[in-house]
């Protein structure tokens, strides 16, 4: 039985626990940052499949009592490394380090490094290589006060990595945010869906492929398939959770998914992400201004993460004047059609006018955001 930690961007660890739970991985229970969750390797790997909220998923090895340098470097060399890594595939360390002694993450890695180094060519006779870009396994250390926590991470390149992205105009929303906003908003697969400021189109691609049952590590690869342990078993195994997988993807969406945008650069980008990511059928373009909401399908759920001010030079004026135009035509709407949105303006709220039915707080990287839900609240 391994023991997993499925790390969250903060304020989506209770979206991420459902979702898991949904999922029916064994012993699920969320922590500051993250969810735990236990079972085989294989429950690890349908959670790097399905996971559309989780950012990495890691397998953790241990903790192992570490005082200074000298007792870092030593508990890190005590550990069985040649279990895990091999002198044929390449292998990288994350660190990251929390109320201890050593205060630098890049110096805890590199010494983490010569510890694992000096251990494999003690036990396999050489060292295998170092590949900071796409190394073969990668390796995590959490040092918290004198804990140093060991794990591997099983997708290696993160979650919200989709493989689908070509470009994006501005910083786009992170795919694993997107799926929180619709899991927190209460997206329903089976309503008509709109976001009128698609930008790259983050929101309606995550909808698209929730609504279709697409699985979002469909098509790429992760780390664990270079895993020296990954053998035929594990190999056969993981072949099964994608034919599954591809078993019970849909042909369409079962309701309408619209994505508009008053630019036309921002949409040309979308038709390509929709393409790359298998549901261009699925989606409806169209290029609208934001302040024009009319001719929507009957309960249409809007989903929508407006400008923080980046696309309009950060001008609080005109930020009001778009948040105030696009409140406006709300309003008529507001008894039959719902709307989330992702706030990161102090300014929304008030220029936006109409009331808050529910609130979280969430963070869009660094960026403190609230996502608010208007309007008539799902059953």
């Amino acid at each position: 039985m391994h023991h997993f930690f499925a790390t969250a961007a903060k304020g989506t660890e209770g979206a991420l626990r459902d979702e898991l739970r949904a999922l029916r991985l064994p012993r699920v229970r969320a922590d500051r940052g993250g969810v735990h969750f236990e079972g085989r390797l294989e429950d690890g790997m349908r959670a790097c499949l399905w996971s559309r909220i989780a950012m990495r998923i890691l397998l953790q090895l241990g903790e192992l009592e570490a005082r200074g340098t000298q007792g870092f470097y030593d508990a890190i060399r005590s550990f069985p490394w040649e279990d895990h890594l091999s002198l044929r595939r390449t292998f990288a360390i994350r660190a990251t380090v929390r109320d201890s002694e050593l205060t630098h993450s890049h110096f805890v890695a590199l010494k983490a490094k010569d510890a694992i180094v000096d251990r494999l060519r003690e036990k396999l006779g050489g060292r295998p290589d170092v590949d900071a870009d796409r190394p073969d396994v990668s390796v995590v250390i959490h040092l918290a006060k004198d804990v140093a926590q060991l794990s591997l991470d099983l997708a290696g390149a993160p979650l919200h990595m989709r493989g689908w992205r070509v470009e994006a105009k501005e910083a786009p929303l992170r795919e694993t945010l997107a799926a929180a906003m619709l899991a927190l908003g209460r997206y329903d697969p089976a309503l008509p869906f709109l976001d009128p400021m698609c930008g790259s189109g983050t929101l309606a691609i995550e909808a698209a492929q929730i609504a279709r049952k697409i699985a979002p590590g469909r098509g790429r690869h992760f780390g664990f398939m270079r895993w020296p342990a990954f053998g035929d078993e594990e190999s056969k195994a993981f072949r099964a959770l994608q034919e599954d997988a591809k078993a019970v993807a849909l042909p369409k969406a079962p309701a309408p998914i619209l994505a508009r945008d008053r630019f036309a650069d921002p949409l040309e980008v979308t038709e390509r992400n929709l393409h790359r990511a298998g549901v261009t059928g699925s989606v409806e373009l169209e290029q609208r201004d934001t302040r024009d909401l009319g001719s929507l399908p009957p309960r249409c759920q809007i989903f929508v993460n407006p400008p923080y001010g980046e696309r309009l030079g950060g001008k609080r004026l005109q930020l009001e004047g778009l948040y105030r135009g696009f409140g406006q035509a709300y309003a008529p709407l507001e008894p039959e059609h719902r709307l989330v949105v992702l706030s990161g303006s102090p300014y929304f709220e008030r220029a936006f006018g109409a009331r808050v039915r529910a609130r979280h707080r969430l963070f869009n990287g660094p960026l403190e955001v609230d996502l608010l839900s208007y309007g008539p609240m799902p059953a």
